[in-house]
């Protein structure tokens, strides 16, 4: 199997992480170079059409796509530990928690910094640097209502690390970018979160 990455992309850094938490091994790692364009080459779209990274080739020659989708596929090959939910209660709740860091938080961030951060230039044309702006307020608008919820809870989710911690805390590293720092604006119970979860020796894969 080979997994397309590309370095310090959030997206396959969620994969990452998510395979290290697993101790999964013997997944080739192919990156690709983004800033060249490769992944808008005729080969790599003939895996990925849409040209997004990662992609996981399996054994068989199929191809997945899609973060959520492939964490999905290593989480049924190697269910231990388990990320997902062990149920259908806890997995529609894990999904829920992910779904809204992926929804309203990492989506919104990726778009700010798209639209607004020189260096991405070459990925996204044109850049929209009003609408990058925006969203980076009502990202901060968001990250807010995640600062309370860990005032309450030590997890994305509730009260175990899961899937919904590494999407956000990829988000969270990513946005950087957009100079948002949560200790920095006043959302300690985040920054006190992320502080954790960087600890994890998963956080140190990029």
């Amino acid at each position: 199997m080979k997994l397309f990455s590309a370095h310090r992309a959030p997206s396959p850094r969620r994969v990452l992480m998510f395979m290290a938490e697993k101790a999964i091994s013997g997944i080739e790692i192919v990156n690709v170079d983004l800033n060249s364009g490769e992944h808008r080459t005729a080969d790599y779209r003939a895996k990925s059409p849409l040209s997004k990274v990662p992609a996981l080739q399996l054994d068989d020659g199929r191809v997945l796509t899609e973060t959520r989708a492939i964490c999905t596929w290593l989480e049924g090959r190697w269910p231990e530990p388990n990320l997902m939910g062990v149920d259908a209660d806890e997995r529609a709740f894990i999904e829920m928690a992910d779904r809204r860091v992926e929804l309203y938080l990492m989506a919104g961030m990726a778009n700010c910094i798209r639209h607004t951060h020189p260096g991405l230039a070459a990925l996204e044309q044109p850049q929209f640097a009003d609408f990058g702006r925006s969203q980076g307020e009502k990202v901060r608008e968001t990250a807010r209502w995640f600062d309370a919820w860990l005032q309450q809870h030590p997890w994305m989710a509730g009260d175990r690390f899961t899937i919904a911690d590494i999407t956000a805390f990829c988000a969270v590293e990513f946005a950087r970018l957009m100079k948002f720092v949560p200790g920095e604006e006043g959302l300690h119970a985040l920054q006190a979160w992320r502080d954790r979860v960087a600890e994890r020796p998963s956080a140190k894969v990029v």
